[in-house]
């Protein structure tokens, strides 16, 4: 979830909003590994003044799930911010909505081992659904199978400046 224009600011110890039981996801956005991720970046996306349907997004993880936004500092010292579901949506949904904010997958990689799916999503961020991108990176995303469901457990994401480079496939040149 790129948001690191949002949400990657500086470091520091911060108290978390305790975690929350999950709505009820729709079968549909959790029913396989394409379906989640693809739901993970439907939600977070919308025109400025419209509101992200925050339950949907928490349907998609598991209680007790991180997300941790990466970046530099003013100072350049590398900063990850830590953020429960519930924080990373205090923190950033305001801003989504004011803004408005696309985000979309560029290309993926992952490996499986047992019931967890390790990822690597390329994404591109827009300020609006066609616009130029402002910022592209890459989101590690960890996704747990239930065997009646996935699940998102941690998502961890780095833009890559202009001129960075990305693992291979994952953004377009």
């Amino acid at each position: 979830m790129c948001l690191a224009a949002v949400a990657a600011a500086p470091g520091g110890a911060r108290a978390q909003t305790p975690v929350a039981e999950a709505p009820q996801a729709a079968p549909a956005d959790v029913g396989s590994e394409d379906a989640i991720i693809a739901a993970l970046y439907d939600v977070i996306s919308g025109p400025a003044g419209e509101v992200r349907d925050w339950d949907r997004f928490r349907s998609l993880f598991r209680p007790g799930a991180v997300l941790t936004g990466t970046g530099r500092g003013p100072d350049g010292v590398a900063r990850a911010r830590t953020m429960t579901v519930e924080d990373y949506i205090a923190r950033n949904g305001p801003v989504l909505t004011e803004r408005g904010f696309f985000e979309t997958e560029t290309g993926r990689r992952g490996e499986r081992i047992g019931p967890v799916v390790a990822l690597l999503s390329g994404y591109e961020s827009r300020a609006t659904e066609d616009g130029e991108p402002f910022d592209r990176g890459v989101n590690a995303i960890h996704l747990y199978d239930d065997g009646r469901r996935f699940w998102v457990i941690a998502i961890t994401w780095a833009s890559i400046p202009p001129g960075g480079e990305a693992p291979a496939g994952l953004l377009p040149q």
